[in-house]
């Protein structure tokens, strides 16, 4: 009895040794990093500048995989992270607060506790654009046209219930006046839409707007003050508007992840934001950051849904 006692507590521990090996070898194989908007979008460009740097970070010659997956306002994207095996081989962009958003206007197959939230990079606020060649190239003839004629003003956005649309709700609020409501499938194909000019303005983030500064007119930025990356843009507090907005952007995993995993994802992420190239080339996007790690951003998480509970009790986007 004493031997099989003995016999059992050996295989215990050797079995135990060979799985701490297993977590201390993470990664071992190519991390996909689900991208739940179209390329070319705020999102999108986020994560493929990021990539590499965790990819030197975590080590071991790892890649890290962008794979895009757009539709129903980013939602396709999160429920593949939230139902994916939670071994840290994938992770997600998370937009805030359309996650959650998606929550509560439909139905949807994950909630604030099927992930494990890994870092917010981006605090982007939201910019007013419209056409180039277009009469409206300033907040009060903007504010003047929607007056009107009701609706009359169309808006491109990236989807309903993120970000841009709680903008558009604010600023229907402050301006006394209607909008339309034209959406897409990520800021990429709004913005085409609107430099088309098949739509009257645009919502989009002042990281999508950086390289097309000469083909939009930027009416202001939904910000407290003015942006490093784009100090010309005027804040709407500055023009008599009081609209502060934009868009968080994160990454999460799905939930139970190995603890020894999630302390690994985080030093790199904690590293990559620490890294002064990865800050440069977050400058060259345009993307302006601002870390929540871990617990954190867990935090924020809830913050945000909060948020977006009293919009919807009060004025639901559908």
């Amino acid at each position: 009895m004493r031997l099989k006692t003995i016999a059992v507590a050996a295989a215990f521990l050797i079995s135990g040794g060979l799985a701490s090996t297993a977590l201390a070898d993470y990664p071992e194989k190519r991390i996909d990093m689900i991208v739940g908007f179209a390329a070319g979008g705020g999102t999108d460009v986020m994560a493929r500048t990021i990539a590499p740097y965790l990819e030197k970070y975590l080590g071991n010659d790892v890649s890290v995989v962008v794979k895009n997956m757009p539709g129903a306002s980013g939602q396709i994207g999160v429920t593949a992270v939230a139902e994916a095996d939670p071994d840290g081989y994938t992770l997600g962009t998370y937009n805030l607060p359309g996650a959650m958003a998606r929550t509560l206007d439909r139905h949807a197959d994950y909630n604030a506790d099927s992930f494990t939230y890994l870092a917010n990079i981006v605090n982007d606020p939201n910019v007013i654009v419209t056409p180039k060649n277009s009469d409206i190239d300033s907040m009060d003839k903007l504010v003047k046209a929607a007056k009107a004629r009701a609706g009359a003003v169309t808006v491109a956005m990236s989807s309903l219930g993120g970000d841009d649309h709680f903008f558009l709700q604010k600023l229907s609020d402050v301006t006394d006046a209607d909008y339309t409501v034209v959406p897409f499938s990520g800021s990429a194909p709004a913005r085409s839409a609107l430099m088309g000019g098949h739509v009257t303005m645009g919502i989009i983030n002042v990281s999508e707007v950086v390289a097309f500064r000469d083909e939009l007119n930027v009416l202001g930025i939904a910000s407290e003050k003015r942006s490093p990356m784009a100090e010309d843009i005027p804040t709407f507090k500055e023009q008599g508007f009081d609209l502060v907005n934009g868009a968080l952007r994160g990454f999460v995993a799905p939930a139970g992840l190995p603890d020894d995993v999630e302390s690994k994802l985080l030093a790199a992420f904690q590293k990559t934001y620490d890294d002064p190239d990865f800050q440069k080339a977050m400058q060259r996007s345009g993307n302006p950051t601002e870390l929540a790690l871990g617990e954190q951003f867990k935090e924020l998480n809830a913050e945000q849904l909060e948020l977006a509970k009293r919009i919807w009790e009060t004025h639901p986007w559908k």
